[in-house]
């Protein structure tokens, strides 16, 4: 059965632990390697990875390649507009022809229900690398960073303070399988998705949606914060206006835990929503989040090709 990385919800709690478990592994095992040497178990040996983006991309298009390579296998790397999908390609021919020249394809794109698409017709590993909807491994890297530094992920107490987007409605799934609490602040016209909320309801995530971001961080372990305009809205000003009293700064990590640290995705827009202060300061640590989107990947990369470490 072919497997796919298309949502954390998709994937159950064991599924997504081993996942976990095995970036820490892969990370420890290289301490002090060359970026480019190969992993000693090289599950992608032989292997080419597609990798199309529908968008700009630095850390899924860098962290993918690296992956792939360090798997002991390599990448194929496209926009849509190079692609005849630029030109109108039915994506399920495209998803057709790939998976007869490649192993696998990671996918950046503007909408969820074309990764779908693609993945339902794929008889090679799909890897959804961000949509409007989700941004899955950026999560699991965010997971592998708390526990680097926090411990295990279970229990701790996770405030997010920005736009509910794709990376929110990640983390909410995420909330669900690695039950950790999560408190969202947001304007109210910028809430999560319902069905992701639906989802966590379901299977009882302590998750709550609020409009008071000192509320949502006091006495967190973790705080995250994203970009108040993301690529494809529209809505610039109003977004400024909506979020302006927002932005993560000295004062608001104050009402954290004293050891609670600090995650963005990254591109930052110092100034709005974290200050410089916050995004430089002795509680981030998003240099080694943007690392471990390498080894998350990888991880999951393993998975999708059936990595013995992972075949449970």
């Amino acid at each position: 059965m072919t497997r796919h990385f298309l949502d954390i919800c998709d994937l159950d709690a064991v599924t997504l632990r081993a996942i976990v478990d095995d970036a820490h592994r892969r990370k420890a095992a290289r301490k002090g390697w060359t970026q480019g040497r190969v992993d000693a178990d090289a599950p992608a040996k032989e292997r080419v990875l597609a990798m199309i983006f529908e968008k700009n991309s630095t850390r899924t298009r860098f962290s993918f390649d690296a992956a792939i390579r360090q798997l002991g296998g390599s990448a194929i790397i496209s926009t849509a507009s190079d692609m005849q999908l630029g030109r109108g390609e039915p994506i399920e021919d495209t998803s057709k022809v790939l998976s007869r020249m490649v192993d696998a394809i990671m996918i950046r794109a503007n909408r969820h229900e074309d990764v779908l698409r693609l993945a339902a017709v794929s008889t090679i590993p799909v890897v959804n690398g961000l949509t409007n909807l989700s941004h899955p491994c950026q999560i699991l890297a965010d997971i592998q960073t708390i526990e680097e530094h926090r411990g295990p992920i279970a229990g701790k107490v996770l405030a997010w303070v920005s736009d509910g987007n794709n990376v929110c409605n990640s983390l909410i799934h995420a909330a669900a399988r690695f039950d950790f609490e999560l408190r969202i602040a947001c304007p109210d016209d910028y809430k999560p998705s319902m069905d992701a909320m639906v989802f966590a309801a379901q299977h009882g995530a302590k998750v709550t949606v609020g409009s008071d971001p000192r509320a949502a961080v006091e006495g967190a372990d973790v705080v995250l914060a994203d970009t108040w305009v993301s690529m494809g809205d529209l809505d610039h000003d109003e977004r400024l206006m909506a979020f302006h009293e927002y932005q993560v700064d000295s004062k608001l990590m104050a009402l954290a835990k004293k050891d609670a640290v600090f995650l963005h995705c990254l591109p930052a827009h110092r100034g709005e929503e974290v200050s410089d202060e916050v995004i430089d300061g002795p509680q981030s640590l998003i240099w080694d989040e943007a690392e471990n989107r390498i080894h998350a990947q990888k991880a999951i990369l393993a998975w999708c090709f059936g990595s013995p470490s992972l075949a449970g």
